[in-house]
């Protein structure tokens, strides 16, 4: 299912607490730019597939990554793209931009982006994986 520009930032904006919509979309725009780096081929594609058209635009053309970030640098490096932001609202508006994304996705395809990500994105997506408590 793809989820529509107006209702994918909605979700966004609700779950971020953000006073305006063009707040909503910075973060979806700086969080899935930062994913998009970190996936490839078909889980890419089929991720870009159930986002609003200009977010699947952003996910399918990412920043190159030189390597994969661990969820803290993703973090730190959501926080170094957003003015004024810091490690701690930053961890605020991944989560909710990756949340917003395992709507769109679903569980099946959130397993396969797990599986491409390092260990511990299971907790930036809302999504703890059994056995996994901290």
């Amino acid at each position: 299912m793809t989820l529509r520009w107006e209702a994918f930032l909605g979700h966004v904006q609700e779950r971020g607490e953000y006073k305006t919509p063009d707040e909503a979309e910075r973060s979806a725009r700086v969080v899935l730019a930062l994913l998009g780096a970190h996936l490839v081929g078909d889980v890419r594609a089929d991720l870009a597939r159930r986002l609003p058209e200009t977010l699947a635009l952003i996910l399918l053309n990412p920043l190159q990554a030189a390597e994969p970030l661990s969820p803290d640098r993703f973090v730190r490096a959501t926080a170094a793209w957003i003015d004024g932001a810091t490690a701690t609202t930053a961890l605020w508006d991944v989560g909710a931009v990756l949340s917003t994304v395992v709507d769109a996705a679903g569980e099946d395809l959130l397993d396969r982006i797990l599986f491409q990500l390092p260990p511990g994105y299971d907790l930036l997506f809302g999504r703890p994986a059994p056995g996994r408590r901290p």
